[in-house]
């Protein structure tokens, strides 16, 4: 759509609306909701953990190298016919994946999962964007910003549920009535674009960059895994992203119509908006995947009592969003990201303090402020980063937005990984250079039986209690990594350009 036309009535704007949303949410819930499932998965096929993480690793790698040219595709076959194709597409690959009998099978329908599901979140965020005017946006992306970051929370608890009451099978056939749902809907209500069948892609820089974006994926996810450098894997897909990554740059700074317009990072608030959104990925994505493992390894917390202690964070999402969306026009953008930033970071500061004893309050509560924080940063990022991008850019803008997303995360995620490994070794070590046989507190008579360095039981029972207290100690130590990171993004509010004032509209409209 031409950008007069988000000026212009949109008809049918709330059936569009929620079409679209809902293809955004079964992609989100996909990014999750299997992880659950592996040690069934596993079981099923005779798998490997090893090679089961392949179920996961597949769909990553599909859905980032799909991603940035959903602007192109957008572009030259029509925005309504191309997210028409990915919708259907990752319905009958969610099927495939259901019925598969193999690693093998699993692997591959998830790797077309991936391929069709990349677009489905950069094309809805760009028709929300067409159809409501600037002064709108706030509240169209909080609706935006709600499917994306509540998916990975409800993921894993929809899959657990799931998984535990009728069969892994499942947590792939739930996305048949909400794919069938949301096509009806796109086939019906959203108009198509304008197709320009002389747009031409640059096939070296797709393929460079889809190759340094798959091994960079690999390398972070498997790293962990084969304990990084010392692995032959790992160095190959680090020269191979390396040597890509650095053909692609060169390539799109000396060609003239290169895969990645160079004229989206010449507006500072999208340049800033992509290294913001990098950072939130880091921050939210990394610190939810930390606090699932807390919760159930740490403190044996089942899966639906961990889903439920970790839901007001979603909820403080929810809430906050939809403030947000009404409060933007009104409070400077400026202020409201500042707000959000300041959140998480007090909510990471408050998690430094924790033992595997807090209260299931205290971890609603500070999931609930966390939740908050990002309620405040995601709508008024989402805008201000658009809200100075010239409309025949935004196509190729959104999928660029959620790329950077999606990398951030999986490098917040390898990084409090690896390090939750190193700080937990590191930790055990000092710890265990106390313990000795002259330490007072093994000269105590409860303790001088249950921890005798002198009996097979004892040491056990020893090495099991300095194990957990350096375990702990690796998670507050992340958890404060992730807290300077918000802490240090807050001077980076300060270079965004306030967008010109729009006219001011009725903000309950969105869902007309």
């Amino acid at each position: 759509m031409a950008d007069l036309a988000a000026y212009q009535p949109v008809p049918h704007r709330g059936a569009i609306t929620a079409c679209v949303i809902l293809a955004v949410i079964m992609q989100a819930l996909d990014t999750t909701i299997a992880n659950v499932a592996l040690p069934y998965m596993q079981g099923s096929v005779s798998a490997s953990a090893d090679q089961i993480n392949w179920v996961l690793t597949s769909y990553i790698v599909a859905a980032a190298i799909m991603t940035p040219p959903s602007g192109w595709l957008s572009e030259r076959f029509g925005r309504k016919r191309v997210l028409m194709v990915s919708i259907a597409g990752f319905v009958v690959a969610s099927m495939m994946c259901g019925m598969a009998q193999s690693l093998a099978q699993i692997v591959a329908f998830r790797l077309l999962q991936g391929l069709f599901g990349a677009a489905l979140v950069p094309l809805s965020q760009s028709i929300l964007l067409d159809i409501y005017t600037p002064a709108e946006r706030g509240s169209a992306m909080a609706l935006f910003g709600v499917s994306v970051m509540v998916g990975p929370v409800l993921g894993p608890v929809i899959g657990g549920w799931l998984t535990e009451n009728l069969n892994w099978r499942y947590v792939f056939y739930i996305n048949l009535p909400i794919g069938i749902l949301a096509f009806g809907g796109v086939s019906v209500f959203v108009t198509e674009t304008r197709r320009d069948v002389s747009s031409k892609l640059d096939w070296f820089g797709f393929a460079t960059l889809s190759l340094g974006i798959a091994t960079l994926q690999l390398f972070l996810d498997r790293g962990e895994q084969l304990d990084w450098f010392s692995s032959p894997e790992i160095l190959v897909e680090a020269l191979i992203a390396g040597a890509a990554i650095y053909l692609f740059v060169a390539h799109t700074l000396t060609t003239r119509h290169a895969f990645l317009n160079l004229a989206l990072f010449r507006d500072r608030n999208f340049a800033l908006g992509m290294l913001f959104i990098f950072i939130i990925g880091i921050t939210y994505l990394a610190s939810l995947a930390l606090l699932t493992p807390f919760l159930q390894t740490l403190m044996q917390y089942p899966v639906t009592t961990a889903g439920l202690v970790m839901g007001p964070r979603g909820l403080g999402t929810m809430l906050c969003m939809f403030i947000v969306g009404r409060l933007i026009g009104r409070v400077e953008t400026r202020i409201l990201l500042l707000i959000g930033l300041g959140l998480t970071a007090w909510s990471m500061s408050e998690m430094t303090g924790w033992t595997e004893n807090v209260s299931q309050q205290t971890i609603a509560v500070i999931g609930f402020v966390q939740g908050a924080g990002l309620g405040f940063l995601f709508v008024p990022l989402t805008a201000v980063t658009f809200s100075t991008l010239r409309a025949d850019l935004r196509g190729a803008g959104t999928g660029l937005y959620n790329l950077s997303r999606n990398i951030g995360s999986s490098v917040g995620i390898s990084i409090v990984s690896a390090l939750l490994v190193r700080n937990g070794q590191i930790s055990h070590a000092d710890i265990a250079s106390g313990i000795t046989a002259t330490n007072r507190i093994l000269a105590s008579s409860p303790m001088a039986q249950a921890w005798s360095p002198w009996t097979a039981p004892g040491r056990a029972a020893l090495d099991g209690a300095i194990t957990m207290q350096a375990t702990v100690i690796a998670y507050l130590d992340d958890f404060k990594l992730m807290m300077l990171l918000s802490l240090g993004a807050m001077p980076l509010v300060f270079l965004l350009r306030k967008p010109a004032a729009a006219a001011k509209v009725d903000h309950d409209i969105v869902m007309e």
